[in-house]
């Protein structure tokens, strides 16, 4: 697929606009105590990973209530998390602390959690989509069907409500 491809760049710029604008919107359980929906389920394994040992996350233990909101995904998604975790204690501690972070909710946390969704979508979805509809496709797809085909999978309407409205996190 020609990077040329006017089809190309307006289906990024497209996919990046519906996921910015998606999020902007309130997300399910906003400051409805007690579980707070699931920006506080990902917030909080962010707390989890960056706080206790690998060997703890899975495990209910005093520091780790499994019954509030307890890592139930797969140990990839933990490091992730994990990862996200440590740049959000190094921009504001607050936003990771062990216990006392229950339920935080701001601005700039939902900005940041928001950010490094959009990034790892850019970094792995994207490249994903784009490497599959311009690389394995059979050759006598034409360059434009090709955009196309890739921009209808960048703005799947399900994934980018679930990432960017619910903060499910799907493809991340």
């Amino acid at each position: 697929m020609p990077m040329t491809d006017n089809v190309w760049y307006f289906g990024n710029l497209l996919a990046v606009l519906l996921r910015w604008t998606c999020g902007q919107f309130p997300h399910s359980g906003a400051a409805t105590p007690p579980m707070f929906g699931d920006y506080e389920a990902q917030r909080h394994w962010m707390e989890v990973t960056v706080n206790l040992e690998p060997n703890h996350w899975y495990t209910n233990t005093t520091d780790n209530d499994l019954l509030y909101w307890g890592l139930d995904y797969p140990p990839l998604t933990a490091y992730h998390s994990y990862f996200n975790g440590k740049i959000a204690q190094y921009l504001n501690p607050l936003w990771t602390q062990l216990h006392t972070s229950r339920g935080f909710e701001s601005y700039y946390h939902k900005l940041f959690m928001r950010s490094s969704v959009l990034f790892v979508d850019l970094l792995i979805y994207f490249s994903s989509i784009y490497n599959y509809w311009s690389i394995c496709l059979k050759p006598d797809f034409k360059p434009r069907d090709k955009a196309v085909n890739c921009v209808i999978s960048l703005i799947n309407p399900a994934l980018i409500l679930i990432d960017y409205g619910h903060f499910q996190l799907s493809t991340t």
